[in-house]
């Protein structure tokens, strides 16, 4: 049995593959931790096969004051678990990452693909925290600590927060929404849990970009999630016309309609 502890008790990652997990109950055994304050300093490692760290400080405003939050939390918290881990036997260490690390948000009109020869490039404080923590635990890997780092894109699924959630609220309440051909890499919730488990399976290490066998268009994702909600939502091309003229000078636009993809080949590697 793979005796795995999660790092990060009120994750919606950490709690949702507990629970997908809870259908192998004779192949894996699940334990979390808060890691809100120093208790997770006293708990024993030595059990477990399998660190997944999933606690971070995301989606925050940007600003210089919070700068050594995100270091802090989401650079020197990581690091320190990972060398208690790998001090107490744990064979491997799994960090969730982010897509932000590319610091892309896309763009309108002609597509972005990230492969794995793309160099990242983060832009806000989340993605280089991120970034400084990778390169940080990749010097703690060795033969017997394997470090496996995923970059998901958005992740989706039901009570997923974030941006995802936004687009749900958005859907209950809007009659009308902007129909824009593009494309967006999504992970589907029970589809990281997968590859999570496959990972775990294998003892895998490296760098992965887990994603949905498919692309999303944002506009037809609205729809779909209106039509789920009960609603009825109408795709209007000439306020995608509008959106296309301005979305070249707003970010936010980029970050809805823009185009930005994980090349599939590599995805499908990983």
């Amino acid at each position: 049995m793979k005796k795995i502890l999660v790092t990060g008790a009120d994750s919606y990652v950490g709690t949702a593959f507990e629970r997908w997990l809870s259908q192998y109950p004779d192949e894996y055994s699940v334990d979390t931790i808060d890691m809100r304050d120093n208790v997770w300093q006293d708990k024993p490692f030595e059990a477990y096969d399998v660190v997944l760290h999933v606690a971070a400080v995301v989606h925050k405003k940007e600003s210089p004051k919070i700068e050594s939050i995100y270091l802090k939390v989401n650079v020197d918290l990581p690091v320190a678990v990972a060398k208690k881990a790998r001090a107490a036997g744990v064979r491997q260490f799994i960090f969730m990452s982010t897509m932000a690390v590319y610091g892309e948000e896309g763009e309108i009109g002609h597509e972005v693909i990230i492969t794995r020869d793309t160099t990242p490039n983060p832009k806000t404080y989340y993605g280089k925290s991120k970034l400084a923590a990778e390169y940080e635990l990749n010097k703690l890997a060795n033969e017997n600590f394997k470090i496996l780092v995923l970059r998901p894109p958005m992740i989706y699924g039901s009570n997923c927060p974030s941006n995802y959630a936004k687009l749900v609220k958005l859907a209950k309440l809007t009659p009308i929404f902007p129909m824009i051909e593009n494309k967006r890499s999504m992970l589907y919730i029970d589809k990281l849990c997968q590859h999570l488990k496959g990972h775990i399976d294998k003892e895998s290490k490296g760098l992965f970009f887990p994603q949905d066998n498919e692309y999303w268009n944002t506009s037809l994702l609205v729809k779909k999630l209106a039509e789920q909600s009960g609603k009825k939502i109408y795709l209007s091309e000439s306020m995608g016309w509008l959106i296309r003229l301005i979305g070249a000078r707003s970010g936010v636009i980029k970050k809805v309609f823009g185009n930005l993809v994980y090349e599939r080949e590599e995805a499908e590697n990983g």
